[in-house]
């Protein structure tokens, strides 16, 4: 237990160039003590124990802000930056150095029963409010844009933006992802479109002279 606290601390320390000290991070950072309530609850969930892991995580989401259902499954290193509104699903499944933003949401898409929250790689960084729904997978070292909703698969080495999210990037840079320097899918297919538009009008332009009469 200690050696995973331990490790969690350095894993903030990594992440987190605003942490200074280890008093800080104990006191001062929700997603550090949402993430300890979740290896308690997720134990005792695992080990079929009634209302006790379901109890703790609402404590844990009253006093940081940050929902994660006990039955979730987490690997290490896992890190919530600020964590404000962070909302984790029952069946959500989420692999090794993963880090999440504050907003972000792993949910379902309807009322199904069995898998229905999605499965995150390792090495997967989710930006600010974005939403990943339905039983997908999203592949390692994926990047996922501040605001997107993604609800497709995702393969490796990605990186993804959107309503809904688009890949935009393949063989994402590991670790980094920087919202200011994202691509616009959106606005590329509008200037695309108007290159097409303007090509278009010079050859009708082109046209039009040659079938008009000369003096």
């Amino acid at each position: 237990m200690f050696a995973a606290i331990r490790e969690q601390i350095d894993t903030i320390f990594r992440e987190d160039p605003a942490a200074t000290s280890i008093l800080e991070i104990i006191l001062c950072y929700p997603g550090f003590h949402a993430i300890l309530f979740h290896r308690l609850a997720h134990r005792l969930y695992k080990a079929e124990v009634p209302i006790l892991p379901r109890f703790l995580s609402q404590i844990s989401r009253f006093l940081t802000g940050i929902e994660i259902h006990p039955g979730a499954t987490i690997g290490r290193r896992f890190f919530i930056d600020h964590g404000m509104g962070v909302v984790i699903g029952e069946t959500a499944e989420i692999g090794d150095d993963v880090l999440l933003y504050q907003g972000v949401t792993l949910g379902g898409t309807g009322n199904e029963h069995g898998k229905r929250h999605p499965t995150l790689g390792n090495n997967v960084v989710v930006g600010t409010g974005a939403k990943v729904l339905g039983s997908i997978r999203i592949g390692n070292n994926v990047k996922i844009g501040a605001g997107s909703v993604v609800v497709r698969p995702v393969p490796d080495n990605s990186t993804v933006v959107g309503i809904p999210g688009r890949v935009v990037r393949s063989r994402a840079k590991e670790g980094v992802l920087d919202h200011g320097m994202l691509p616009d899918p959106e606005a590329q297919e509008m200037l695309e479109l108007q290159q097409r538009v303007d090509k278009l009008e010079a050859a009708l332009e082109a046209a039009l002279r040659q079938l008009t009469p000369k003096d």
